[in-house]
C-alpha cells in the first residue's frame, strides 16, 4: 500500500462557493496547498479578486451571486468557458438570519433557504455535467455541501431558517448522493462547529470565552477545516459517500451542555 499521495490533489480542478472568507477561503487554502487548480466564487467580486491573489496562481476568481437559479447557471457557465471538467465542488456560500420568534420576517427565512438549500441542489445540477466529466469509478468527483452543527442539535439562538435550512442540506446530502453516485460522483457534507468568520461572528470575537463550552476547549482554525475538506476531496475519501463529517470540537456529539452556533 503506498499512502505517499493518499491526500494530494495534483492536476484536480476544484470550484469553491463563498471561497474569499471564512470556511471557503480555508477549504480553498487547503486545496491550493495539496496541489489542485481551485476557482473561487463570491457576490463581492473585489473580496473575491483580492483572495484569489492572496492565494497565489491556482486560485482563480469567478465572482457571482448564486442566491438564484439563474446564478448558479451563470456561474456553471463561466466554468464551462475555462475548463472541460470539474473534479470537486464546495458549496458553502450561505446565510443566516436571527431574529424572534414573534418578528422572524419572511425576507429572512427566503433568503437563507434559498441561499443554504436551493442553490446547492440547482449549482450542482448546472454543473452535472463537468463533474460527469471527471468522474470514474476509480476516481469519483466529488461534491462536499459545507451544513452546519445547527443541522445537527440546537443552539440558543433565534436562527429559525438557519437550523432548518441545515437539516434539510444534511438530509439533501444523502439523496443527491443516492442519485449522483450512479454517475461515479460522491456527494458528501462537513457539519462546522465554531470557526471565525463573517457569518460566526461569535466565534470571530468570542473564541476565548466559548471555548470552554466546547469539550476540545478551543474554537476551529484553518488546518481543521482544511483537513476534513482535503479528506473528502481526496483518494482517501473515495469510499465515503452520502455521510457527514461533524468538525466541532466535539459539540454536538461529545457535549451533554450547551454549545454555540457553528
Amino acid at each position: 500500500m503506498d499512502t505517499s499521495n493518499l491526500f494530494r490533489l495534483d492536476g484536480r480542478v476544484a470550484l469553491v462557493t463563498g471561497g474569499s472568507r471564512g470556511i471557503g477561503k480555508m477549504i480553498a487554502a487547503g486545496f491550493i496547498a495539496q496541489g489542485a487548480k481551485v476557482y473561487i466564487s463570491s457576490r463581492k467580486a473585489p473580496a473575491c479578486f483580492e483572495t484569489a491573489a492572496e492565494l497565489g496562481t491556482n486560485c482563480i476568481p469567478l465572482p457571482q451571486d448564486v442566491s438564484t437559479v439563474a446564478g448558479c447557471q451563470a456561474l456553471a457557465a463561466q466554468l464551462a468557458a475555462h475548463e472541460s471538467r470539474l473534479d470537486i465542488l464546495v458549496n458553502n456560500a450561505g446565510a443566516a438570519w436571527g431574529a424572534p420568534f414573534e418578528a422572524f420576517p419572511e425576507s429572512g427565512w427566503d433568503k437563507v433557504m434559498d441561499l443554504n438549500v436551493k442553490s446547492p441542489f440547482f449549482l450542482t445540477q448546472a454543473l452535472h455535467g463537468l463533474l460527469k466529466a471527471s468522474g470514474t469509478r476509480a476516481q469519483p468527483a466529488k461534491v462536499i455541501n459545507i451544513t452546519s452543527i445547527d443541522g445537527i442539535r440546537l443552539n440558543p439562538q433565534e436562527t429559525y431558517s438557519y437550523h432548518a435550512s441545515k437539516s434539510a442540506l444534511i438530509y439533501l446530502t444523502k439523496r443527491m448522493a443516492a442519485r449522483l453516485v450512479n454517475d461515479a460522483i460522491n456527494v458528501t457534507s462537513i457539519a462546522p462547529g465554531a470557526f471565525a468568520s463573517e457569518m460566526n461572528r461569535v466565534a470571530r470575537d468570542h473564541g476565548e470565552a466559548i471555548s470552554k463550552f466546547i469539550p476540545s476547549r478551543r474554537i476551529g482554525v484553518d488546518e481543521d477545516m482544511a483537513g476534513a475538506a482535503i479528506y473528502l476531496a481526496s483518494r482517501a475519501g473515495d469510499y465515503v459517500v452520502g455521510e457527514t463529517i461533524t468538525v466541532d470540537g466535539g459539540v454536538a456529539h461529545a457535549s451533554t451542555g450547551a454549545g454555540f452556533s457553528g
